[in-house]
């Protein structure tokens, strides 16, 4: 047994002799990594600072003009709002003025027909209802004036037509 026992020392011996080595080349290849990778990182440093800092002075100078830019816009909505206010009350003002017009206009409308109409009914009543009647006597004049010179009696249907023309 005592065989045994020197036979896993050194197997042992030589698994922590190889485990060695290999943490030793991790090591190397860790530290060859991290020196790559630093270089990168000062390499890329390099080249991000100028652009960071050119892009920090155009914010810093664009700052105001932002600013600006902003009020200004602010200024031109409130404006515009003012504006539109204004125009709604004149068309407001304007539709209610024209309603009213609208309004006048039937009602001198409404006047002017009633006049028509009431004139109308004069002009028939004054003038043509005597006009009919003047008419319906020279109808009558004319069928006495015939009957006497003709020496004969009237038709009935023309006595019945020019007796109703007369009343």
């Amino acid at each position: 047994m005592s065989g045994w026992l020197e036979l896993f020392i050194a197997v042992a011996a030589a698994a922590i002799v190889i485990q060695m080595a290999i943490l030793l080349a991790m090591f190397v290849q860790l530290r060859t990594a991290i020196g790559t990778f630093t270089r990168i990182a000062l390499q890329l440093q390099g080249r991000l600072d100028p652009i960071l800092t050119r892009t920090n002075r155009i914010l810093e100078d664009s700052e105001e003009r932002i600013a600006s830019i902003m009020g200004d816009g602010a200024e031109i909505a409130r404006l515009a709002r003012g504006q539109a206010q204004k125009v709604d009350r004149v068309f407001t003002d304007m539709v209610e003025r024209l309603r009213i017009q609208v309004v006048r206009a039937d009602h001198i409308l409404t006047g002017a027909l009633e006049v028509i109409e009431e004139t109308g009914t004069t002009f028939r009543s004054k003038v043509w209802k005597p006009v009919r009647q003047a008419s319906a006597v020279l109808k009558g004049i004319k069928a006495g004036l015939e009957f006497i010179r003709s020496g004969r009696r009237p038709e009935p249907d023309s006595v019945t037509q020019d007796e109703e023309l007369f009343i």
